[in-house]
């Protein structure tokens, strides 16, 4: 094939925004589109929300025609789609979607208390890796309970990426990274597992056949076509799951643990056993390739605040970022890059540190600001405090896992840092001086994407490169990170007393549901990352 001209088309359907990126057979990006997307509330259903397919479609469906118009005549080899995890589509008898969430979704609240209280829940955990918080076993008993006539016409399930999929090719099938997001796979067996299934009272035949990521799976249909631009015939690949892309995209491997930094952060280790925490923090899905597991601790919307604090707080950011052809994110960085460690004493109370099976968070809060001094409590020390809390979460998993691994997770004392977040300037930095780890940084933030470039390129016989060396290190710098030791307590502290007073005057940001327990008392004995209570 014309290897100089033909493109791989990655499709990305993200927690905030559809995405289309087109990669040469060299890693390149050669040109890229957007669309925003918000996900609406479901009324009388506190915390539900729904994930909207025909609007969904369309956005997609647009950003890949304007990557398409900008391709001069190049081919488009393959498609591969990568999407948010745990958000699920079922579709009828036609295939027409019936009922579609997003990963946010936590209306199944009352059923994932009952998954707990029986006991399936454990069960759940032990054999797919993950609790009932936000996966599809207590979204489908709500299903059963409140649409029950939906449940009964449903013909296919499909994870989001799966979805896109299906749209393009007019097949239902899954993959591991994605498929085992919705916690109904047996970990070990990489496929739906027939007793939880039997388990959450659903009919196996709605799951769909179970495919290698990167194996071709169907082509662009005439009606994909039509609404893309896409050629009819084009040859579409199973993608997969945008964490385990985004590590497939860099290469990814045990020892070097890994920031994956889009809407909500992801700190992972690849490892070669489906190792499931015992203590029940942290989760545990299928990799790419055969043989190998992801662990990883979730940052709750830990990148989607800093999009909040452009937008309702950053106008002339943005503004001053279009005239001057620069992100507004880069400049709200040299803002925060102009306050020293501790943010100035202001502290973000946004993400928590996960914990599966009690994963309360806070009300989203800024604390410990002075109003008698603007110019130390300015929008920068603001800015620096969400980075600061991210980057405290994210240190606050890397122990866990350096902890289940017996310290293989971090054993060359470095961590990636790839996703949108990562093209920041100075949210390296302080990963570096919160962890005491030197942070590797990607050399572009489409990791995902370029994940699922690489397997649409496998699926028609070609290869993509990993993504190349880290384009900067972060070195640790001794006295910031033994600042940072203090920053870190006192984060802790307070996010504690922040959490223990949310109530329905003061609403956390997430409680999922099935969190067992109350806000986690600090004395009881948990595996707790290390110097940190709760």
């Amino acid at each position: 094939m014309g290897a100089l001209t033909d493109v791989f088309l990655a499709i990305d359907a993200g927690t905030g925004s559809a995405r289309a990126l087109a990669f040469d057979i060299e890693g390149r990006l050669v040109t890229h589109a957007a669309r925003e997307w918000t996900h609406r509330a479901i009324p009388g259903h506190p915390g539900g929300t729904a994930f909207d397919t025909a609007n969904g479609w369309e956005a997609i469906a647009g950003a890949v025609a304007e990557v398409v118009a900008r391709l001069d005549g190049r081919r488009v080899a393959a498609v591969a789609a990568s999407s948010m995890r745990e958000g699920f589509v079922l579709f009828d008898e036609a295939g027409t979607e019936i009922w579609a969430c997003p990963n946010t979704d936590g209306r199944a609240r009352a059923e994932a208390d009952e998954l707990v209280a029986e006991g399936t829940a454990d069960e759940i955990y032990r054999t797919a890796g993950d609790w009932v918080s936000i996966t599809a076993p207590a979204r489908l008993r709500w299903i059963a309970r409140h649409q029950p006539e939906v449940l009964s016409r449903a013909r296919h399930l499909g994870m989001l990426s799966d979805w896109v999929t299906t749209r393009l090719t007019g097949v239902f099938v899954t993959e591991p990274t994605c498929g085992s997001s919705s916690a109904l796979f047996d970990l070990r067996a990489r496929g739906w597992s027939a007793d939880l299934a039997d388990l959450v009272g659903i009919d196996r035949r709605i799951l769909p056949p179970v495919v290698a990521a990167g194996e071709i799976v169907g082509a662009v249909t005439p009606a994909a076509a039509a609404a893309t631009g896409l050629p009819v015939g084009t040859p579409v690949v199973a993608g997969g799951a945008d964490t385990q892309l985004a590590l497939h995209g860099i290469a990814a491997r045990e020892g070097t643990p890994t920031i994956v930094a889009g809407t909500f952060w992801q700190t992972t280790a690849v490892v070669a056993e489906p190792l499931v925490d015992p203590d029940r923090r942290l989760r545990t899905l299928c990799h790419v390739d055969p043989g190998t597991w992801m662990i990883e601790g979730i940052g709750f919307l830990s990148g989607l605040a800093m999009r909040w604090f452009r937008d309702a707080m950053c106008p002339d950011a943005a503004a001053l970022g279009r005239a001057e052809g620069r992100s507004a994110f880069r400049i709200m960085e040299e803002w925060a890059a102009e306050v020293p460690v501790g943010a100035n004493g202001v502290v973000a109370t946004m993400a928590n540190v996960m914990q599966a099976d009690a994963w309360h968070h806070a009300a989203p809060a800024f604390v410990g600001f002075d109003i008698n001094d603007a110019a130390g409590s300015s929008r920068g020390a603001f800015i620096r405090a969400i980075e600061e809390s991210a980057a405290i979460v994210a240190g606050a998993h890397l122990e866990i896992l350096s902890a289940l691994t017996a310290g293989r997770a971090v054993a060359d004392g470095t961590v990636t840092f790839t996703g949108g977040s990562s093209a920041g300037a100075l949210w390296p930095r302080i990963i570096a001086g919160v962890t005491g780890l030197d942070t590797r940084v990607t050399p572009a933030p489409e990791a995902t994407s370029y994940g699922a470039a690489r397997l649409a390129a496998t699926g028609v016989g070609a290869t993509l490169p990993p993504m190349g060396d880290a384009e900067r290190v972060e070195r640790v710098d001794p006295a910031e990170h033994e600042q940072y030791r203090a920053v870190t307590e006192r984060w802790h502290r307070v996010y504690r007393d922040v959490l223990a007073i949310s109530s329905p005057d003061l609403p956390p940001l997430f409680t999922p549901p099935g969190a067992a327990r109350g806000p986690l008392d600090p004395s009881t004995p948990r595996l707790s990352p290390v110097g940190h209570a709760g």
